[in-house]
C-alpha cells in the first residue's frame, strides 16, 4: 500500500479503514505529527479546523477527511469522525462496527514529554496509551533541518501567502519534501500543505485558524476514561460488552 501524507487518519481508523495508508515523513501518525511541527517554524501553539484531501494520478478525489488540530509546543492534537469522510475505496456499511463500538470520533495526542501517544475515543469512554519508540522521540528531541525556498507568491481563501518548497532532513538523514503555502499575516502560518508521493497528491488545508495557547486539558485523556496498552484490547473488551448486551459506554 501507498504510504501517504494522511496524518492520523490511519491513527484514527487503526485498520478498520485499510484504504487508508500512512505517510512518507515516517510511517507511523506519531512520526508524521513529528514532521508537521517542524513546518509551523516559530509557531509553537494554535488551534485550527483542517480538512485532508487525496487524489489519484487522474486527479480523481480519493480520500476528504475533516479534521480538527492544535499545537501546544511539541503536544500535538488531532481528532477525526469517520463518519464524515469521504472514501471511494470503502464499501458502504464498513464504518458500522466503528459507530457500534463507540469509536468513531478520535482523538490522537502526541506527547514528546511523556514518550506517548494516547488514542482517545470519546464514544467509548477509553484511551490507549501507546509508547513513542525512541526512532520518533528523536524527530522532536533531535535536530531537524528545514530547508525552506520561495516559489512564488499565490492567495488562499482571500489570504496573501508566499509558497514555498519545503525540504526536512531528519534524524537519520531521510529527506522529505512538501510545497507549503505561508500566510504572511497569520506569522508565516503553513495555511495549506502539499505532498506528492508516487501518483497520489495529498493536500492538507487549515481554516478558522487562531494563534495562541489551546486549553492544557485537550492534550491529557479525559478523567474517568478506561485506560488499555492496546488497541486489540479495548476492541475486544467493546466487543465482550456489546456480546453481552451492554452496548458502549454512555
Amino acid at each position: 500500500m501507498r504510504k501517504l501524507f494522511v496524518l492520523v487518519l490511519s491513527c484514527g481508523l487503526l485498520g478498520a479503514a485499510p484504504a487508508l495508508a500512512q505517510s512518507p515523513f515516517g510511517g507511523s501518525p506519531a512520526s508524521v505529527n513529528a514532521a508537521l511541527t517542524k513546518l509551523f517554524g516559530d509557531i509553537k501553539a494554535f488551534s485550527a479546523r483542517a480538512e485532508v484531501k487525496v487524489y489519484g494520478s487522474n486527479q480523481t478525489e480519493k480520500i476528504v477527511a475533516p479534521l480538527e488540530v492544535a499545537l501546544l509546543d511539541n503536544k500535538f492534537r488531532t481528532e477525526v469522525d469517520v463518519t464524515q469522510m469521504r472514501n471511494k475505496d470503502l464499501p458502504p456499511g464498513a464504518l458500522d462496527g466503528m459507530k457500534q463500538l463507540g469509536m468513531e470520533r478520535t482523538i490522537s495526542v502526541v506527547r514528546p514529554d511523556k514518550k506517548a501517544n494516547y488514542l482517545i475515543f470519546p464514544g467509548a469512554k477509553a484511551y490507549v496509551n501507546l509508547t513513542l519508540p525512541q526512532e520518533e522521540l528523536d524527530l522532536y528531541e533531535k535536530s531537524v533541518k528545514v530547508e525552506k525556498s520561495a516559489l512564488g507568491k499565490e492567495t488562499l481563501d482571500g489570504r496573501a501567502c508566499v509558497k514555498h518548497k519545503v525540504l526536512i532532513t531528519d534524524p537519520a538523514g531521510r529527506k522529505h519534501e512538501a510545497t507549503v503555502w505561508n500566510a504572511t499575516d497569520l506569522k508565516d502560518f503553513p495555511v495549506q500543505v502539499l505532498v506528492k508521493e508516487g501518483d497520489d497528491t495529498v493536500i492538507m488545508r487549515y481554516r478558522d485558524i487562531k494563534l495562541g495557547a489551546p486549553d492544557a486539558k485537550l492534550f491529557e485523556p479525559p478523567a474517568g476514561f478506561k485506560e488499555y496498552s492496546d488497541v486489540q484490547a479495548l476492541m475486544q473488551a467493546l466487543m465482550l460488552k456489546i456480546m453481552s448486551g451492554g452496548g458502549p459506554p454512555q
